[in-house]
């Protein structure tokens, strides 16, 4: 989690303690946020081959929603009396993940590298979700919005890498260029 965020205010039935906490987590989600916002655009002006214009196409409307998903979380942060920090330095000097690696590539090996991206979102917000859940169920409520969301887009990505036996040409991977690899 990010430094201490505590408020001088907050919304009704919150303390501000409390709500320093949840601004907290809710900056890791709006910096995850942003970060995925750009990654699905690098995709999709790096994705090329014989797939290029279904993933090109499927991930405009995700981006779209990516982006409003980060404006919820920061009228969030915003309305818990916190400062939603958005910009890029803040993004980088804060966040506990790599950069994207990977370049100008099939549509196929771009997919399976943001199959480990999608994990790597869900898992944190499910552990946000559980964590803010008992402190305050307007912000749950709006995170588990959007990990109905996030979770569907990795379904869409995954109905690409997986088999006909069921089975996801990435599993074990545990790097965006394995996945990336196997996938291709």
């Amino acid at each position: 989690m990010t430094k201490n965020r505590t408020p001088s205010y907050t919304v009704p039935g919150v303390g501000v303690e409390q709500a320093g906490d949840i601004i907290g987590h809710l900056q890791t989600r709006l910096h995850a946020l942003n970060d995925l916002h750009l990654t699905l655009k690098h995709i999709h002006w790096n994705v090329v081959g014989p797939h290029f214009i279904a993933v090109h196409e499927m991930l405009d409307p995700q981006v779209d929603r990516v982006r409003d998903m980060a404006d919820d979380v920061a009228e969030r942060i915003a309305a818990l009396g916190g400062v939603a920090q958005g910009t890029p330095g803040t993004l980088v000097a804060e966040r506990t993940w790599e950069d994207y690696s990977v370049g100008r590539a099939d549509a196929i090996a771009h997919l399976g590298a943001l199959d480990l991206v999608y994990t790597g979102i869900v898992e944190d917000l499910r552990k946000a979700i559980d964590h803010i859940g008992p402190l305050d169920t307007a912000t749950e409520d709006l995170l588990i919005g959007q990990l109905r969301d996030l979770e569907q887009f990795q379904w869409f990505v995954r109905a690409h890498l997986e088999t006909a036996g069921g089975d996801l040409r990435t599993a074990g991977a545990h790097t965006e260029n394995d996945a990336a690899r196997q996938a291709g």
